[in-house]
């Protein structure tokens, strides 16, 4: 085997635990030895063994004068655990193929120091793409402090989200709604607008068949309009924050809060979007999935606020003036200021197609 495909089964165990180590990167490592692998591992929550660790103690003592293939450069400082390098270091490691380097401009390049020092040999770049690209919203998360914004929605083929009666049950097929209980699952928090929870009521969990990380459930509630008795203050199944502006009821807040909800006021009229991702990167809040309506969504890409686009197109049509788009609010009004986009995937699941589509960075 070469490189790549010893790199290839490094970040196949890394994806394996995507939503399981925010706000940490997931990342994998192999040990190979004389042409053998013998020893694997992956970091499988956030304040325990990183990925090189577990896959040193598995080789033991035959990881002396073995190559260690890793998909992010290896820690070189004290955290919540020792620095990886100096376990390496110990090990006897000889040669150490790293994906990607750190993120943090304050802290890349510190861990292949270390090693080069130790006399250990350091390649870089290999499988250095498909690392970035899985640990996206991390990388944004530590160059920027604010969440990787996913905007999710289905469509029909018009790009229709409901009905002019605001029915949108069921739009996509069962495959879909499942893939969505998926991305849930891999993001920190799901965000939607409170005309979403008067008008849906929904419960805003992951539902996998074998279970998953249920995210934080954030709601856009300028006048705190939430019914007290909407099943993201009842059901207790997730921490819920309502973001709200200034002037609100402190009755209600007192009522909201008896179950557990956070009722967070800003000090403006109105909830912002750069303040709300602001405090959700505050509190270590690295990805947000946007489950919201038509204005909602047109707030964040009225604000540039986003990383990402999935949609979900279903083979009908809805037609109608008076139908609900994907995006809301009056739009724009020539073609050329139009947000630009490219299209990173196109899969079929069931029978909608799914699209992911991100912004392309002008300049």
């Amino acid at each position: 085997m070469k490189d790549e495909e010893y790199m290839k089964l490094a970040l196949r165990m890394a994806l394996s635990m995507k939503g399981q180590t925010n706000p940490n990167p997931i990342v994998g490592a192999v040990v190979v030895k004389n042409g053998q692998i013998i020893g694997m591992g992956a970091h499988l929550k956030a304040g325990t063994a990183h990925a090189e660790v577990h896959a040193i103690r598995m080789a033991g003592n035959e990881a002396n004068g073995a190559d260690l293939y890793v998909t992010l450069e290896p820690c070189s400082h004290f955290g919540k655990t020792p620095p990886c390098t100096a376990l390496i270091c110990k090990s006897g490691i000889k040669r150490v193929v790293i994906a990607v380097l750190d993120p943090n401009p304050l802290a890349a390049g510190q861990g292949i120091a270390q090693l080069k020092r130790a006399g250990i040999e350091v390649e870089v770049g290999v499988g250095k793409e498909d690392a970035y690209t899985m640990n996206e919203p991390f990388f944004h998360f530590i160059q920027t402090n604010t969440p990787y914004v996913t905007i999710k929605s289905a469509a029909s083929l018009d790009g229709k989200t409901a009905a002019k009666t605001g029915d949108s049950k069921w739009i996509t097929s069962p495959e879909s709604r499942l893939d969505v209980h998926q991305l849930r699952h891999e993001h920190d928090a799901i965000l939607t607008g409170v005309n979403t929870i008067i008008h849906d009521n929904p419960h805003l969990t992951t539902r996998l068949p074998r279970g998953g990380k249920n995210p934080i459930r954030i709601v856009l509630d300028t006048h705190l309009r939430t019914p007290v008795e909407s099943n993201v203050i009842q059901d207790g199944a997730a921490k819920t924050i309502i973001f709200t502006g200034r002037e609100i009821n402190e009755n209600k807040v007192e009522a909201i809060q008896q179950y557990g909800v956070e009722v967070f006021p800003f000090s403006t009229q109105t909830v912002l979007i750069p303040d709300v991702l602001n405090e959700l990167g505050s509190r270590n809040i690295m990805s947000v999935l946007v489950e919201g309506g038509s204005e909602i969504h047109a707030s964040f890409v009225k604000n540039d606020a986003f990383q990402q686009i999935v949609l979900y197109i279903a083979p009908i049509i809805i037609g109608g003036k008076e139908a609900i788009p994907f995006i809301g609010e009056t739009g724009i009004e020539f073609v050329k200021h139009a947000k630009k986009l490219s299209f990173e995937s196109i899969e079929y699941v069931g029978k909608d197609i799914k699209l992911l589509a991100k912004p392309i960075k002008e300049g």
